[in-house]
């Protein structure tokens, strides 16, 4: 069957390099890349990196505010998906290249299939929650990656189409989790970001979301970071070029704990965190990779839509904001400076992830999927 996968950020990359190959093999798929994403610190290099096709076209769409940025996506896409004429359009996540791409296709005809569907946060505030609702509802196919997903999708009277499946991301990285388990991995990463780098003796953040690009939001999670690095525990932040951006209109300065680095490769990003004492961000991705390699996680949100790895027992990731107080208080909960080195040597020696098996899940969902939705 002929498929066309759009994509356009660097999360999206990692699931697509997850599911390419095995959908390759069963089907024709076009490749299609927005350029959401145009820093190749932020997705160039990944196509390399991960073994990912390059794309069949590019569309060097990025910049703009959403509905701007989104619009653009449109213009292009309706007519190339127009002239390719797929079985199915198949998105990945709640990007506004996602939410193009949902929309293009459900105004041709084309039916959906949302990787990550019923994923909700509840916050409608959150750009990213509307993109991921609208494409669920406008969507055939909706591979769920979690049972909460599923039942969110029930909640919503979503209960056709619906396949739990897994989580593509979490099968990459067990793929590649071998690579990184080892310290040494370290060296050659503390030798170009010219930051002494040892298990345990830094922590690892990452900030991207629009929420924390608000100047007061900025200056908070800057407070933050000052509040939690310690001369003998580093921060090293892999700053989102837009979020570098914004801290040089509003004039926010950083704190001399906190080293600043380009964002990182696929490899790199997993190892750091993997060694690091404890990771902070605001990202969904991050959370999640956190969680599967067992590192304490500080989410700078107030919501998340990743509830699995949040409030069990022995779960190793909380929500604690952009609060400087809850952040001190939970960092020294879960990573106490005593025993950081210990946890993040017994971790890295403990390492074994397996896969969730969501690509051949995916792939043959559509395989049975695809001939019945064309009678």
């Amino acid at each position: 069957m002929r498929i066309v996968s759009v994509v356009g950020t660097r999360p999206q990359l990692i699931k697509a390099a997850a599911l390419q190959p095995v959908l390759r093999r069963r089907h024709s798929d076009v490749f299609v890349d927005t350029g959401q994403h145009y820093d190749d610190a932020m997705a160039g290099d990944f196509f390399g990196e991960l073994g990912l096709a390059r794309p069949d076209r590019s569309l060097g769409i990025s910049g703009g505010g959403h509905g701007d940025q989104t619009g653009r996506m449109l213009l292009v896409l309706e007519p190339l998906l127009r002239d390719a004429a797929p079985d199915a359009v198949l998105v990945y996540g709640d990007t506004n290249s996602t939410l193009a791409g949902a929309l293009a296709a459900a105004k041709l005809g084309i039916p959906v299939a949302h990787v990550e569907a019923g994923l909700r946060s509840f916050d409608r505030r959150m750009p990213e929650e509307l993109n991921r609702v609208v494409t669920d509802h406008v969507s055939r196919w909706l591979f769920a990656p979690t049972p909460a997903a599923v039942a969110n999708l029930a909640a919503e009277g979503i209960n056709a189409g619906v396949h739990e499946v897994g989580d593509l991301m979490l099968d990459l990285a067990a793929r590649v989790s071998g690579e990184i388990c080892d310290p040494a991995v370290l060296g050659p990463i503390s030798e170009r970001l010219g930051v002494p780098l040892a298990p345990g003796r830094f922590l690892f953040a990452t900030v991207h979301r629009a929420e924390n690009r608000a100047p007061a939001a900025m200056t908070k999670w800057s407070a933050l970071l000052e509040a939690v690095a310690a001369p003998e525990r580093p921060v090293v932040l892999a700053l989102h070029p837009g979020t570098r951006a914004a801290l040089e209109r509003a004039g926010v300065v950083l704190p001399d704990g906190v080293a600043v680095a380009e964002p990182q490769g696929y490899r790199t990003s997993l190892a750091l965190q993997l060694h690091a004492a404890a990771v902070l961000t605001d990202s969904g991705g991050v959370q999640r990779e956190s969680a599967w390699l067992g590192v304490p996680c500080l989410i700078l949100r107030t919501t998340t839509e990743w509830v699995e790895t949040i409030g069990g027992a022995g779960s190793s990731a909380v929500l604690v904001g952009l609060d400087r107080e809850a952040a001190l208080r939970e960092l020294s909960a879960r990573a106490p400076l005593d025993r950081t080195v210990e946890q993040a040597v017994e971790r890295a020696a403990n390492l074994r992830l397996a896969g969730s098996g969501a690509a051949e899940l995916i792939a043959a969902a559509l395989t049975v999927a695809i001939p019945e939705a064309q009678k």
